[in-house]
C-alpha cells in the first residue's frame, strides 16, 4: 500500500519536477501530449521509484536516474526533429542543463575532499570519542547531540553531521533500541534545520544561492524559524528519554598532524567562496576551487615535512580524497538535474507553474513544496522551483528554501540524513520508527512557517 501511495504521489507531483534549466520564459518543444513525451514521464516515475526504494533494494540511487536521463534526452532528441527549430531548443537546454550540472558538481567535491580529508585526520573520529567519554545522561545526550548536530550541518553538511552524531548515539546506548530511535529522529530533524539557514547546509540551499535568488548574509534570516523547527519536536521527544545515565566509555582518538589547519583551511574557503560571490560576482564554484588549491598545496607540505614512517606520509595522498568522494551523490544529481531538464524541455513547466503558483499562489505552493520533498526528495522539488522560476516575492524564496530544506524530517526516507541513519542503525532506527513522531515533527514544520511569516515577510 505504501509503495502504491509513493507511486500515485509521484506520478502527481511529477510535472512539478519536470522543466527545463532555462525557466518558464525559454523556449519549449511543447510536446506534452505526444505519447512519447508521455513514455518519458511512465519511465522518470519508474526510476524515481527505484531512488526510494534503495533502502529495501540495495539498488545504488545514481543508476536508474542515469539510464533516465539518457532515456528521456534521447526521447526529447526525438520530438525536437519534429518541431520546427526544435533541434536548436534541444541542444540550449542541454547546454545548460550542463552549466548548471557542472557548476553543482565542482562545489561540492570541493566540500565532500575537505570532509574526507578531515575524516582521515580523525577529527570527527575524536569529538565522538571526546563526547562518549563525558559520563553524559541519555537526556544530556540526546540534547548535545541534537544541539551539535544543528550547528554542525551548516558547514559539513547534514548527511555528514547525521552519520556523526549518530555513531556518538550507538556508541553510548547502542543496547537502548528505544533511546536509539527518539535520538536519531532528534539528529535528523536538528540536521535538516541548521542546514536551511546556510548555503552549505543542503544541496537545496546551495541550488538557491548559486542561482542569485538569496544572497549569503540573507539566509540567516531563517535561522529563527530553524531554531523553532528543531526545538518543537525535540522538546516533546525529550519526555521519551529515560533518566538514566549509561557508563562512560573510556576512548582517546588523537587528531593526526594538520588536523585542525584543515579546519581553518575549510573556513578559509568558505570565506573565498563568499567573496567571489558578494564582491567579484563570481559563481561560488569558482572560490570553492581555488580554495581546494589550499588543501591541496597543505597536503604537499605535510608529505615533505613528515618525517615519520612513509606509511603515514602515503596515507594522506589528496587525490585519494578526491576518488573517495560520494560518487554515487554526484552522479544522482547528474542523472536528477538532466531528467527534469529533459522533461521540462518537452514543455512540462507551464502547465505546472500555471496550476501551482499561479493557481494556489506562492505561499501556499511552497508549503506543498516542502511536503513534497518528505516523500520524493527536496533536490528535483527545488531543481523544479528553480527552473520554473515563478514570479514570487523575495519573503517566498525565503519561504521554500526552508520549506524544502526541513521537510524532509516528516519522514525518514525524505533526506539523506534519515536514509543514512537507518543504514547506521541496523534496524533499531526504522521508516516506522520515525512515523510515530511525525506528528512532532509537523508541529514544528507548521511552528517555523509562521515564525517566517511573522519576521520575514
Amino acid at each position: 500500500m505504501r509503495t502504491l501511495l509513493l507511486l500515485l504521489m509521484s506520478v502527481f507531483a511529477l510535472p512539478a519536477f519536470a522543466s527545463s534549466a532555462e525557466g518558464a520564459t525559454s523556449p519549449v518543444l511543447d510536446v506534452i501530449t505526444s505519447p512519447l513525451a508521455i513514455f518519458a514521464v511512465i519511465f522518470f516515475v519508474v526510476a524515481y521509484a527505484l531512488v526510494i526504494a534503495e533502502e529495501f533494494i540495495h539498488l545504488c540511487k545514481s543508476k536508474p536516474v542515469l539510464l533516465a536521463a539518457g532515456v528521456i534526452w534521447i526521447l526529447a532528441a526525438i520530438l525536437g526533429q519534429s518541431v520546427e527549430g526544435g533541434k536548436e531548443i534541444v541542444e540550449a537546454a542541454l547546454d545548460h542543463n550542463l552549466l548548471e550540472y557542472a557548476a553543482l558538481l565542482l562545489f561540492l567535491l570541493t566540500a565532500m575532499v575537505y570532509v574526507n580529508a578531515l575524516t582521515e585526520r580523525n577529527v570527527f573520529e575524536a569529538l565522538r570519542a571526546y563526547l562518549v567519554g563525558k559520563g553524559l545522561s541519555y537526556r544530556q545526550l540526546f540534547w548535545i547531540t541534537g544541539i551539535l548536530a544543528f550547528f554542525i550541518s551548516p558547514i559539513a553538511d547534514n548527511l555528514t553531521t547525521a552519520l556523526l552524531m549518530g555513531a556518538v548515539v550507538l556508541a553510548v546506548g547502542g543496547d537502548r533500541p528505544k533511546f536509539v530511535s527518539v535520538a536519531f529522529i532528534n539528529i535528523v530533524i536538528a540536521a535538516n534545520a541548521g542546514g536551511a539557514f546556510s548555503p552549505f547546509g543542503d544541496i537545496t540551499t546551495l541550488m538557491v544561492w548559486q542561482s542569485g535568488h538569496i544572497s549569503f548574509s540573507e539566509f540567516f534570516s531563517l535561522f529563527l524559524p530553524s531554531v523553532v523547527n528543531f526545538l518543537i519536536p525535540a522538546v516533546i521527544m525529550t519526555f521519551a528519554i529515560p533518566k538514566e545515565t549509561p557508563a562512560a566509555v573510556d576512548e582517546v582518538v588523537k587528531v593526526k598532524r594538520g588536523g585542525f589547519i584543515i579546519i581553518g583551511l575549510f573556513i578559509a574557503t568558505i570565506i573565498t567562496a563568499v567573496s567571489f560571490e558578494q564582491f567579484l560576482h563570481l559563481k561560488p564554484f569558482l572560490g570553492m576551487m581555488t580554495g581546494l588549491s589550499y588543501l591541496f598545496f597543505f597536503s604537499y607540505y605535510i608529505k615533505k615535512t613528515d618525517k615519520k614512517l612513509s606509511q603515514e606520509i602515503t596515507q594522506f595522498d589528496i587525490f585519494n580524497k578526491v576518488a573517495k568522494a560520494e560518487w554515487d551523490t554526484l552522479l544522482f544529481f547528474f542523472g536528477v538535474i538532466f531528467c527534469v531538464g529533459g522533461l521540462g524541455t518537452m514543455g512540462y513547466l507551464a502547465q505546472v507553474s500555471g496550476l501551482m503558483y499561479d493557481g494556489w499562489g506562492a505561499f501556499n505552493a511552497n508549503i506543498v513544496a516542502g511536503l513534497l520533498s518528505a516523500v520524493v526528495d527536496n533536490i528535483p522539488v527545488m531543481f523544479a522551483i528553480l527552473t520554473m522560476n515563478p514570479e514570487m516575492s523575495h519573503e517566498n524564496w525565503l519561504l521554500v528554501t526552508l520549506t524544502a530544506g526541513v521537510g524532509g524530517s516528516l519522514l525518514s526516507v525524505g533526506s539523506a540524513a534519515g536514509v543514512a541513519l537507518m543504514g547506521q542503525s541496523k534496524g533499531l532506527y526504522t521508516f516506522f520508527s520515525h512515523l510515530k513522531w511525525s506528528w512532532a515533527i509537523a508541529l514544528g514544520y507548521a511552528a517555523s512557517i509562521y515564525v517566517h511569516y511573522l519576521i520575514n515577510f
